[in-house]
């Protein structure tokens, strides 16, 4: 009876990770058979991926490197139909059953790649000197489904990359729709069940594109930088007529909130306290009903009417402790939601915590699936091999709880199903034997002639330059209010420095 069971609690996932594989394979619509086996290739290698070139040595991948880079350059991958198969797949969901997106930026840097075309400056943080700077790239926006507690697993979702000169904003406000919508469809979110919730970093304007997805069921929670300015609820006119006998006309916006300003913060609605193990005790303040004041320049120039009241509630994270022992400093937060409780304060900040799995994330694509380590010249190779890795670590999800831990033995045992990605990658190619392989043995073939021996090339590879270009044309010009010694913000609309591609925290 015990040995039924067992067979039978794998037996879902295998069946699951086997149709997974299949549909895979049926999104593939050119040079299918090199692209499945390069992501095979990817899934069963021995440790990381090092270079692009070495995966044609796996036994997996039996067709020659020519093949390799011939898939990448002129293969085809229907993406709109595999972001429907993964929106379809079970993803994590929050204790109440709540869906819980994070979006977030990450560059591919290519400062040296000048035939490349579509390179953007990418913000990084943390080379050299640990100093902010702006290396040329492909940067990629990506929308991931958060799990609960401590882990290093996401559902990656979707991911676009950004052109040069694209509105951040507008383009993840796009994708964020389509997102949800294929969510919606694929019958993950009903009538009646927890809105979504989207967490995201500074740099997004998460106001406005709250704004702008105010007929989905979503909720926006957005960090604020630490120098911003909110306006209180603009009074009645009973009261103002009650303050001002003499009549005249009641403003617009109420008192200001400055973040830095302990005077200006009143008394709060909610103050929850929680006892935590990594940072210990947690205090959340949240004040109601705070908006920012909107002027008719960068985002809001073109807006047609008068420009929205986008209230929603502040929350202000202080904890006792950093686990790294870094500067302590409080997080500031804005949720799109009035009226919040003490369980919804505690909700969003603990949702926002777990927005940094995003990060290991982002480490496990890079340094242990290769993402940014083949030097590809056309961008659009680059799309394809991203969704390559997307599509292997959508794989290693599945497979999560069918894999045996072949740890290390300088490593700690891990619990059943409590396996990080890179160990579940190890066991991968034991389990590969157990999910035949949809892709068709290679032709033999006679390698081409190649140039003939003393020729020139003589059509030298075209070249592109790299600029900070908005989306309006003009070219890029630092703000005022991030040089020294300058007051806080007196506005809440993101200034054109924002609305360039790389604009949030892409350090990864």
């Amino acid at each position: 009876m015990l040995v039924v069971v067992e067979q039978g609690v794998r037996g879902e996932p295998i069946a699951e990770l086997s149709r997974f594989r299949g549909v895979f394979y049926d999104c593939l619509t050119g040079r299918r058979d090199a692209l499945f086996e390069l992501t095979d290739a990817v899934l069963c290698t021995d440790g990381p991926v090092k270079t692009l070139v070495g995966l044609a040595l796996a036994p997996e991948h039996r067709r020659g490197h020519g093949a390799l880079y011939g898939a990448l350059n002129r293969g085809r991958l229907d993406v709109d139909r595999l972001r429907s198969e993964l929106a379809g797949l079970p993803l994590p969901r929050a204790a109440d059953g709540r869906l819980v997106l994070a979006v977030d930026v990450s560059p591919w840097l290519r400062p040296d790649a000048g035939t490349c075309p579509d390179r953007s400056f990418c913000h990084t943080y943390g080379r050299g000197d640990a100093k902010h700077q702006m290396i040329p790239g492909w940067p990629y926006s990506f929308v991931v489904a958060l799990e609960t507690g401590r882990t290093s697993w996401t559902a990656v979702l979707d991911a676009v990359r950004l052109k040069p000169g694209a509105d951040l904003a507008a383009v993840t406000t796009a994708q964020l729709r389509d997102v949800v919508v294929r969510l919606i469809t694929a019958g993950q979110w009903k009538a009646g069940d927890p809105e979504v919730l989207v967490v995201m970093d500074a740099g997004y304007d998460a106001p406005r594109i709250a704004h702008l997805l105010g007929d989905l069921p979503v909720q926006v929670l957005g960090r604020l930088r630490s120098d911003r300015v909110m306006r209180r609820p603009a009074p009645t006119r009973a009261e103002w007529n009650a303050a001002h006998p003499a009549g005249g006309r009641p403003p617009k916006h109420g008192g200001e909130f400055v973040f830095g300003d302990p005077g200006t913060w009143g008394d709060e609605q909610v103050v929850t306290t929680t006892a935590t193990r990594r940072y210990g005790t947690a205090v959340a303040r949240a004040w109601d009903r705070l908006h920012p004041r909107l002027t008719r320049r960068a985002a809001w120039l073109d807006h047609d009417g008068e420009l929205p009241l986008l209230e929603g509630t502040v929350i202000r994270l202080a904890v006792e402790k950093l686990p790294s022992g870094g500067v302590n400093r409080p997080v500031w937060l804005w949720w799109s939601r009035t009226g919040a409780g003490a369980e919804d304060v505690d909700r969003c900040w603990q949702s926002f915590l777990r927005r940094f799995d995003l990060e290991h994330t982002f480490r496990l694509l890079k340094q242990t699936l290769g993402w940014t380590r083949p030097r590809l010249r056309d961008s659009a190779a680059a799309d394809r091999w991203t969704w390559l890795v997307i599509a292997a670590h959508t794989q290693l999800r599945l497979a999560r709880p069918l894999v045996a831990d072949l740890r290390h033995p300088w490593e700690r045992p891990a619990e059943p199903n409590k396996l990080t990605p890179a160990r579940v990658r190890r066991g991968f190619r034991n389990l590969h034997t157990k999910s035949p392989s949809p892709a068709q043995a290679p032709k033999p073939t006679r390698p081409g002639p190649g140039r003939p021996p003393g020729s020139k090339n003589k059509q030298p590879t075209a070249r592109y330059e790299v600029g900070r270009v908005l989306a309006t044309g003009e070219a890029h010009t630092r703000p005022a209010h991030h040089k020294k010694g300058t007051k806080p913000r007196r506005t809440g609309s993101v200034e054109p420095h924002h609305a360039t591609a790389g604009g949030p925290q892409s350090h990864r």
